[in-house]
């Protein structure tokens, strides 16, 4: 079925085919013992039986009863629908792939675990009432059964209809997306957070998703903060986005739209970011973070989402297009997509970019690797690479980066811990420090790395880093730098001095003994470089060196061989190093504040990418000219060698450093930092936060 053809069909034919879908789904959960073996019927029957109460949850929503539920009712319901999934249970749940192996066998365990999966989606097309996609779901689960009730069914064929299901219906997974990417008329999350009482907890089960402790309590301590701290809050935040606009030279009143994606339980801070953006004349467009297997990219998450029920779980599916990624659904994707942009150009062109407000404080994820989940072959690997790749340019073609851009934030939720309240005062403080201060202090580390060739990290203790980093060359320094004097704009919170480095002529070893990186937690991480691009890599995650090996490949290699070093920088947010000791924090602060709190490297794209032509300007006037390497440089020429689409901070703590110097073009070292403080004169300011945290006994 075509996008037309599904645009076409009248609400009267969906009500009927969901009605007849659901009569089966019924017949089935009531017992089909007669019709598969038991362990089938087990799972049939159970799965039928979700489906069933999903529907008539479906049905509560359209006539408005759960406003008449009690904020314990709502609680008790949310509960139940995610126990399946949640730890306690998983180890006997359809969804875990382990158990569906064990108890369905080896040929169908596993892809019938990806269709319990699948299938759990519903719930949030439920609380949003689309009642096509509920029925197209209910309509593959019945196709199966079938295959199995009529005993007509192989691996292949499984296969096969799962493969045709996701072709047929890539327009309104992929081409949907699109729309929910820049339409602002799909306003379910900004109904929520527009039109709720904020003060009555029950709003927060609107949305469908799972509720936690961390979201109940993350909103009751939002609502005893008063609202000018509430406002300042969402000031920062929306004020930072502007000001990437300004820096970037770009006319933010040409633009429409913003993307706004946010943790639910920060409501209150999102109404308040709404407000002001309206202020700047952009409308939100908010979506949640995708549930169909068509656009889910791993186990990230983009868009509103909640704490996960359990991250194994998501670990365990996050390979599940291995069932169905070949060349054809890669272009059907990509036809779709193109589709999609085509029908919404307008609304793509008004787009301003996201505006990202994160989270963090959950214990640190260590996943379990099982043989049962899927993993890619080398071929989807590198499908997966190209498709991303391809998927990206035609974003970029239609939602113009140079034309765009986007702000980040990061405050705790209370998952973290004893004194959350104290953990995220001190945060916010972080968030909010001087910038005319740090420009300064930044400026002079600048002048000085712009009269080098390199720069060399030595760590020390049982840090065994050591490592070159080549710095680009200017034609007029006058002019011109190497660095970028990063402020509390696009990337909150200040604090740092970062460029693009040259990837001839770095070299050697980078090495971080504890680090947690895109949701995932990395032990004695080893990385070497060889002319700028990854040689070789460990980690100390499992007893088998080859399974760490694959951990990284996949996690953040992301299924290629190698990527580039595409930034290195100079972390100067000495409090926020400070604030994550005292608390110890150190596990479970997100790279966005931890990069500011030692130098650091990035795997993939520089800084810059796709828009490595937009002049960039610092403060002092001089035109930042590091903003491509030997990889971006063949965006004209050969895009697909340009671009990983991928970008992954690495930061080496302060008291790991023994010696972070520039290098002269006549080999001559200037001190940065030694010993883990800085010693340039006119950044020994910088220490201060430190000297006082040993005064007072924090180390």
């Amino acid at each position: 079925m075509t996008y037309m053809e599904q645009n076409k069909l009248s609400r009267e034919e969906v009500r009927e085919r969901f009605a007849l879908a659901r009569g089966r789904i019924q017949e089935i959960a009531s017992g089909c013992k007669d019709e598969l073996s038991d362990s089938l019927a087990d799972y049939f029957t159970k799965t039928a039986a979700f489906l069933e109460e999903s529907a008539c949850r479906y049905d509560m929503i359209k006539d408005g009863k759960p406003a008449e539920f009690s904020l314990a009712e709502l609680r008790a319901e949310n509960h139940t629908y995610f126990q399946d999934v949640m730890p306690a249970h998983y180890k006997y749940s359809y969804a875990n792939p382990a158990y569906a192996v064990e108890i369905l066998g080896h040929e169908f365990g596993r892809i019938l675990s990806f269709l319990y999966t699948e299938l759990r989606s519903v719930r949030a097309y439920i609380f949003e009432q689309n009642l096509f996609r509920i029925t197209i779901l209910y309509e593959l689960f019945l196709e199966v059964y079938h295959m199995f009730a009529c005993d007509d069914v192989t691996y292949r064929k499984l296969r096969d209809s799962i493969y045709w299901f996701l072709f047929d219906y890539a327009p309104e997974w992929v081409g949907g997306r699109v729309r929910e990417m820049v339409d602002p008329d799909l306003d379910f999350a900004l109904r929520i957070i527009m039109d709720s009482d904020l003060d009555d907890l029950r709003y927060l089960y609107l949305y469908g998703d799972f509720i936690s402790d961390n979201e109940l309590a993350t909103a009751r301590f939002l609502n005893s903060i008063p609202q000018a701290r509430i406002d300042e809050i969402a000031g920062v935040f929306v004020e930072g986005y502007r000001q990437g606009f300004e820096l970037k030279g770009v006319d933010l009143s040409k633009k429409k739209t913003v993307n706004i994606r946010y943790p639910i339980g920060f409501e209150r801070v999102i109404r308040s970011a709404i407000h002001k953006f309206d202020e700047l004349g952009l409308s939100p467009v908010i979506y949640r973070a995708a549930l169909n297997t068509l656009n889910k990219n791993q186990n990230l998450r983009i868009g509103f989402c909640s704490t996960r029920a359990n991250p194994q779980y998501d670990y365990d599916h996050r390979f599940d297009d291995a069932i169905y990624l070949d060349k054809r659904m890669v272009d059907r994707k990509l036809n779709c997509m193109e589709t999609a942009y085509r029908e919404y150009a307008r609304e793509a062109a008004g787009h301003a970019g996201p505006a990202v407000f994160s989270v963090f404080g959950e214990e640190p994820f260590q996943p379990v690797s099982k043989p049962e989940a899927y993993r890619l072959s080398q071929r989807q690997m590198n499908l997966h690479v190209e498709y991303s790749s391809l998927a990206n340019e035609l974003v970029n073609r239609y939602i113009i980066q140079e034309e765009r851009s986007f702000t980040i934030i990061s405050y705790p939720i209370p998952a973290i811990g004893d004194g959350f309240e104290e953990i995220f005062k001190a945060i916010h403080k972080v968030n909010t420090l001087d910038n005319d201060r740090f420009r300064k202090i930044q400026q002079i580390m600048i002048d000085l790395l712009d009269g080098a060739e390199a720069v060399k990290i030595m760590g020390q203790g049982d840090n065994m880093t050591n490592l070159t980093i080549a710095l680009s060359y200017l034609d007029d320094a006058e002019t011109q730098t190497k660095f970028e004097n990063c402020l509390a704009d696009v990337n909150i919170p200040l604090g740092e001095v970062f460029t693009s480095p040259k990837l001839y002529g770095t070299e050697g070893l980078l090495h971080v003994q504890s680090v947690y990186l895109n949701g995932l937690y990395y032990e004695n991480l080893r990385i070497t470089f060889e002319r700028g691009m990854v040689k070789d890599y460990s980690c100390s995650n499992f007893e088998d060196p080859e399974e760490g090996r694959r951990y990284i490949e996949e996690n953040l290699l992301f299924n290629r061989e190698t990527l580039p070093m595409g930034e290195f920088a100079i972390g100067t947010n000495t409090l926020a190093y400070v604030v994550s000791r005292k608390y110890d924090l150190g596990r479970k602060l997100p790279i966005l504040i931890a990069e500011k709190t030692g130098p650091h490297i990035a795997l993939g794209d520089t800084c810059y990418a796709y828009s490595e032509d937009v002049r960039v300007f610092n403060p002092d006037g001089k035109e930042m000219i590091a903003r491509e390497n030997e990889c971006s440089v063949l965006r004209k020429t050969d895009p697909k060698q340009a671009y990983f689409n991928c970008h992954t901070d690495i930061t080496i703590p302060y008291e790991d450093i023994g010696r972070l110097v520039a290098l002269t073009a006549d080999r001559v070292e200037k001190p940065i930092i030694m010993n883990g403080r800085f010693v340039l004169e006119g950044t020994l300011e910088l220490n201060l936060p430190l000297d006082e945290a040993e005064d007072s006994e924090f180390f």
